[in-house]
C-alpha cells in the first residue's frame, strides 16, 4: 500500500526576470522622483502608471507582469538557459510591498504632500535597486514573516 503526500511546491521563475523588471522599475522610480521636482502631478501620474505595474505583479504574478513579460519575449530568448530559480509567492508579495509605496508616493505627489511623495518614492527606489543590483529582495525576505501571520487552514 503506498501512501502519496499531496505537496507541491510552489510555481517558480528565472531568476533574471524579476530583476530585469528591478531595472525597469528603477529607472522609472528615477524618473519620478526627477520629474517631481517640475510637476507633482506628471510624478503622480508616472507613480500611477508603475502602481498599476505593481498591481498586476502582486495579483497575477511575475509571469504576467508587463516587465516580466517583456523580459520573456525579447531579452530571454537571446540568454543562455536558466540556472536558478525562485517561488513566485514572495515575489507577488513583494509586488504588493512596493504597491503600497506607490500608492502613498501618488497620493502625496496629487493631494499636496510632495515630500510625502518623493519619501514613500524614495524607499520604493531603493528596495528596487537593492534587487537589480545585488539581487536582494526585501519584500521576499518579508514573506516568510508575514506568511507565519497567516492563519493555518482549517483541517477537517
Amino acid at each position: 500500500m503506498s501512501t502519496s503526500t499531496n505537496t507541491t511546491r510552489p510555481a517558480q521563475v528565472d531568476v533574471r526576470g524579476p530583476r530585469f523588471g528591478a531595472w525597469v522599475t528603477t529607472v522609472v522610480l528615477i524618473a519620478v522622483l526627477g520629474i517631481s521636482g517640475f510637476s507633482t502631478v506628471a510624478a503622480a501620474a508616472l507613480l500611477a502608471l508603475q502602481a498599476v505595474v505593481f498591481t498586476i505583479g502582486a495579483l497575477r504574478g511575475p509571469r504576467q507582469h508587463p516587465y516580466g513579460l517583456i523580459f520573456a519575449n525579447l531579452v530571454a530568448p537571446r540568454l543562455g538557459p536558466v540556472t536558478e530559480r525562485e517561488p513566485v509567492p514572495p515575489l507577488k508579495f513583494a509586488q504588493l510591498v512596493g504597491l503600497v509605496f506607490a500608492v502613498v508616493g501618488v497620493a502625496g505627489f496629487a493631494f499636496g504632500a510632495p515630500l510625502l511623495g518623493m519619501i514613500a518614492t524614495s524607499f520604493a527606489l531603493f528596495a528596487t535597486f537593492l534587487n537589480a543590483a545585488f539581487g536582494i529582495c526585501l519584500g521576499c525576505q518579508l514573506y516568510p514573516l508575514v506568511a507565519r501571520l497567516r492563519p493555518a487552514p482549517a483541517t477537517p
